[in-house]
């Protein structure tokens, strides 16, 4: 069953549906003056509040898809789905700019020269208002229910009264005898195809798995670590499913004389209390860590040094040593995706620094973090 009850999705199909019949108008109206006065830059905007009536059906489908609760094949739910429709938005606002700067070079060339009648400006001054009016509202919207594919359109809609802008300078100084109606298209043309690039790449960067907000997983962080027995923790990773849906995994470090049944609590309890602030599915891995054997702990501090001073930046965890002719010495490093050096580099400047300690095997697993 669809959640069209949900009272952010109804908002969703309402502002789609409200951008849809608002670009309708503007559209006919645009193309039908333009055509009549023989304004290349007016018809051409005309024809981009068409492509956003198109913006405006993939949003209102990509709502009703995204409402749709998870099934079997999509166990994490359909939200990402309004990623898909902000990279269309994108595709179409880039289609638009490059026939607009198509017709606009042709009317540079030409060098014609328009009569512009009063209808004309009446025309753009209501859509300049109109569409002012629909980035408020459409921005107001997107950070209301949490959604990307109005926020997608908000932009689009932003380019709109950039680009009616210049087609009234065009317009004006057609009036002074100046024949800047194919300038103001090009204008028009790069700064909507830039706009087209930017959503592109935005939604893009989601659908390929963009990194989660700092913010929110330092809040994460903080909230873990103020647990009671908790001692430390790494590897926290949160994945996104769309506005809404997002799942995280962490390793919680914790004394291994700690009875399993209360360990297990602490990491039930701090569960409950991320998916409540944050909103966020966590699951706990509990790492026992040994705080009673002193040559263990030696050995790490050693080695974290070690490590530090090889490679700047670098961070060891899942410590653990297995004694016998020749102790071995096992542990994960976490490399910053920054580091330029490649991961075998790192791994044998590692091993070089740590047995420049004593006699010891060592076993690290290199990891970008």
């Amino acid at each position: 069953m669809n959640d069209f009850q949900n009272s952010q999705t109804r908002k969703k199909v309402v502002a789609a549906s409200v951008g849809i019949v608002c670009n309708v108008l503007l559209s006919a109206a645009k193309i039908t003056v333009g055509f009549l006065f023989g304004m290349i830059s007016l018809v051409a905007d005309g024809f981009n509040n068409l492509g956003d009536c198109g913006s405006g059906v993939v949003s209102l489908v990509s709502v009703c898809i995204a409402a749709k609760p998870a099934d079997k094949l999509h166990p994490y739910g359909h939200r990402r789905a309004e990623y898909i429709a902000a990279m269309i938005t994108g595709f179409l606002v880039l289609a638009v700019a490059v026939g607009l700067l198509n017709e606009s070079v042709t009317s540079v060339i030409d060098g014609a020269l328009n009569d512009v009648g009063w209808i004309v400006y009446v025309v753009l001054g209501a859509s300049l208002v109109v569409k002012a009016a629909m980035f408020v509202f459409y921005r107001l919207m997107a950070k209301q229910v949490g959604s990307d594919s109005l926020a997608a359109v908000a932009t689009d809609s932003l380019c709109d009264c950039i680009a009616t802008a210049a087609v009234i300078v065009g317009a004006v100084l057609a009036e002074f005898g100046i024949a800047a109606d194919g300038w103001a298209g090009i204008a028009v043309a790069l700064f909507v195809g830039w706009q087209g690039i930017a959503l592109v790449r935005e939604a893009g960067s989601k659908l390929l798995g963009q990194a989660p907000d700092e913010r929110q997983v330092n809040r994460i962080k903080a909230l873990i670590l103020s647990c009671d027995g908790v001692l430390g923790l790494h590897d926290l990773h949160v994945f996104s499913y769309g506005s809404g849906v997002s799942y995280a995994t962490v390793h919680v470090e914790m004394d291994s004389r700690m009875p399993a049944m209360q360990s297990h609590a602490v990491l039930d309890e701090l569960e409950r209390e991320v998916r409540r602030t944050e909103n966020v599915e966590l699951t706990a891995h509990l790492d026992p860590v040994d705080t009673q054997d002193e040559q263990v702990t030696y050995l790490e501090q050693a080695v974290r040094k070690a490590v530090e001073s090889a490679a700047y930046g670098v961070e060891i965890h899942d410590f653990r040593v297995i004694r016998g002719a020749v102790d071995k010495l096992i542990f994960d490093a976490g490399v910053p995706f920054d580091c330029k050096l490649k991961d075998a580099e790192v791994a044998r400047r590692i091993v070089d620094a740590v047995r420049s300690l004593g006699d010891y095997e060592v076993a690290v697993t290199v990891e970008r973090e």
